[in-house]
């Protein structure tokens, strides 16, 4: 029998570890938490300090019983779980299932599944800080107190089924807040003159800036025609041009939000999904021979941008190697960002040598992107900085100024490996201007204004979603994925085009809590409970203490709820269209995945049927019906024919009502990295890309 008995949380990891440790330790999981507060009550004693009423989760006995017979047989027990307050309140919960004494040497924590750092960690055990274990019962307690007490009042006068949170609210009133942005946003009109120059045969753009020196925005047409009128013919002067060299620093290595803000840009990966493939490189993948199962990242629940010593190193001499010395960077300290707890480091590969390339075949296709994503990001933040050459061209006309700017890579330094992604999609323009020098002439080939008009705030993704959450401070890196499940699943919000839209359900609730609970709405309020959970964490506030101050407020506000809130009837909007199979109308719902149709004679006629949206495009196939949108099982947009299962016609690629101008086939939108492209599906004809 083993001397020492291990328990972590997952299985992929207990077999890892047990390896790495040898014949004297037994590795077990516990599989999560084997201790939670009940879901049939709010488990929370209010008149007793707020004192957790913790029960056996039903269906962990067996699992706490074959940990208790362990226990027994071994000489010492190591509690094992993941480095962060979830898993110190896991250990203590095994703690007292298993008659641990807390305070002795009995938790071990790690920041990799790797050889050299289990053996590291076992070398410096600790008792369980009971400082982390309050934080988190603090937060479970307030949840509590929050979820369980607003929740029936939701059931009760609005819709069963429904959930209040101080995170999910916040998200949910931040999304509702920005569509009354877009709903009330007046357009502005504005215009601008684009200008083709041509200078020994290259050509060059350039952008009205002002006249006599001074910017000058143009707001209506008639201020574009008076540009006009006061330039003469189409000679420019080239009066100034800056020239000068600028470098771009690296983006620091990820953070859980930084990761799932990245993936979803470049991936387009759900943040759930992010996190789910992330724990599977962090627990290990099988790499066969010697190695066998190994982490590749590091802890994936991280708000800190700092790497280790030794990860710099690693770094630094595959870059060495593989790129040269000039490619090194310089070794910069990053800032802790206000609120961040800093427990561990950022996300990282666990060894540098483990490149992409080698990982590839083990990998799984999501496996291997979300890995090429961390590693590239990784090496990238120790890389020298690129230098860029930038130009800048001040061109006169009769005191009328235009401007032309380019760029060009001079030393690509990190961006040979990586460069961040953008939110709005726009693609860095790296072009140099020709050769041009003070008091020469250029020409202009084209003058072209053209007429704009301000657009509204963009809805939220996913991405823009989490970003503004930990800029306010809002919910930890734990909780980003979690939350925003949990807004779609209450039927809060809905994806639309990959953003997100309030629906009239999430309106409707977010109006009541606004009325009676409005500071569990307000993002300060939030932010400031995120703090005291951190202050306890720092051994500064005392969790009591911080719940009751909260309780005394919120207290009132929930009797007065309970006896002032008007219940408010959710009618169901008439499509004008009846059930083809009982008759009766059919009426708009709203699901996890947005609107769909349903009958009125629910629940003796169950028809659902999806929102069909036409495209005005006849289907080439059968000639008969039209191209409608569709969603597959799985979300992903698609297009066919209405008439399905008569007519089978299928396509990824959005149709378009013009046939090809050379065979007469069926033309698509073909979208790339280049823009969108519409070819034909039957020969090779193709169109400019159009960004």
């Amino acid at each position: 029998m083993a001397d020492y008995l291990v328990i972590v949380e997952s299985p992929a990891k207990a077999k890892t570890i047990e390896r790495y440790l040898g014949k004297k330790y037994k590795v077990k999981a516990s599989l999560g938490h084997v201790r939670d507060l009940p879901k049939s009550q709010m488990g929370v004693d209010v008149e007793n300090e707020f004192n957790p009423k913790y029960i056996t989760i039903r269906g962990k006995g067996p699992v706490l019983k074959d940990l208790k017979t362990a226990a027994k047989k071994a000489k010492k027990v190591y509690l094992a779980a993941d480095p962060d307050r979830e898993g110190e309140a896991i250990a203590w919960h095994l703690a007292y299932s298993l008659d641990i004494d807390d305070q002795s040497e009995c938790r071990v924590v790690f920041n990799e599944i790797t050889k050299e750092a289990i053996k590291d960690s076992f070398k410096n055990p600790r008792s369980i800080n009971s400082d982390l274990v309050d934080a988190q019962q603090a937060r479970r307690v307030l949840d509590r107190l929050v979820g369980y007490n607003i929740s029936p009042i939701l059931w009760k006068k609005v819709k069963k089924g429904l959930s209040a949170g101080r995170v999910q609210s916040v998200a949910v009133k931040i999304i509702i807040d920005r569509e009354n942005e877009i709903k009330n946003f007046e357009p502005e009109e504005y215009w601008t003159i684009e200008a083709d120059f041509l200078k020994d045969k290259e050509n060059f753009e350039g952008s009205f800036y002002g006249v006599d020196g001074k910017k000058q925005e143009l707001k209506k047409q008639e201020d574009v025609e008076k540009i006009q009128n006061q330039m003469k013919g189409d000679d420019f002067s080239v009066e100034k041009v800056n020239k000068r060299e600028r470098k771009r620093n690296p983006s620091l290595p990820f953070t859980t939000s930084s990761l799932q803000q990245e993936a979803a840009r470049k991936l387009n990966f759900r943040a759930k999904k992010t996190m789910m493939i992330a724990q599977q490189l962090y627990e290990g993948i099988d790499l066969g021979g010697k190695q066998g199962t190994t982490g590749l990242i590091t802890y994936m629940r991280t708000d800190s941008t700092r790497l280790s010593n030794s990860a710099k190193a690693d770094a630094k001499q595959y870059v060495e190697e593989n790129f040269g010395k000039e490619y090194l960077g310089y070794s910069k300290s990053p800032k802790k960002q206000e609120g961040a707890q800093d427990a561990h480091e950022a996300i990282r590969p666990t060894g540098a040598d483990r490149d992409p390339k080698a990982m590839k075949s083990i990998l799984s296709r999501d496996q291997y992107r979300l890995y090429k994503l961390i590693w590239d990001r990784f090496i990238a933040s120790q890389m020298a900085p690129a230098i860029l050459d930038t130009m800048t061209v001040h061109l006169y006309n009769e005191g009328v100024e235009f401007r032309a700017t380019g760029s060009e890579v001079k030393f690509k330094g990190f961006m040979k490996v990586y460069v961040e992604g953008r939110d709005d999609n726009k693609k860095e323009k790296d072009k140099l201007l020709p050769h041009l020098e003070e008091g020469m002439t250029v020409k202009a080939q084209e003058i072209k204004p053209n007429q704009h008009f301000t657009q509204p705030p963009p809805r939220y993704t996913e991405a823009r979603l989490v970003k503004t959450l930990e800029e306010l401070g809002i919910g930890r890196p734990s909780t980003y994925a979690p939350t925003l499940d949990t807004i779609q699943r209450r039927g809060y919000v809905a994806l639309d085009n990959k953003r997100f839209v309030p629906t009239e359900l999430g309106e409707i609730v977010l109006e009541a809590l606004k009325e009676y609970f409005p500071e569990i709405i307000d993002a300060d309020f939030t932010k400031g409970m995120e703090d005291d959970l951190d202050a306890i964490e720092d051994g500064k506030e005392d969790w009591v203490n911080i719940i009751n101050q909260f309780y005394q407020g919120f207290q009132p506000r929930l009797e007065k709820a309970e006896k002032e809130m008007e219940e408010v009837e959710i009618k169901d909007e008439p499509a004008g269209i009846d059930c083809e199979k009982c008759g009766h109308e059919l009426v708009y719902k709203m699901g996890r995945y947005g609107k769909f149709l349903a009958c009125s004679n629910f629940p003796d006629c169950r028809n659902t049927k999806p929102i069909l949206k036409k495209i005005g495009v006849t289907c080439p196939k059968c000639k008969d019906g039209e191209v409608v949108e569709r969603k597959s099982k799985k979300n992903r947009k698609f297009f066919g024919c209405e008439n399905y299962p008569e007519c089978d016609f299928i396509s990824w690629d959005k149709p378009i009502s013009r046939p090809c101008p050379k065979c007469e086939s069926l033309l698509i939108e073909k979208k790339s990295k280049k823009g969108t492209q519409i070819q034909c599906t039957n020969c090779d004809y193709k169109e400019e890309p159009q960004s």
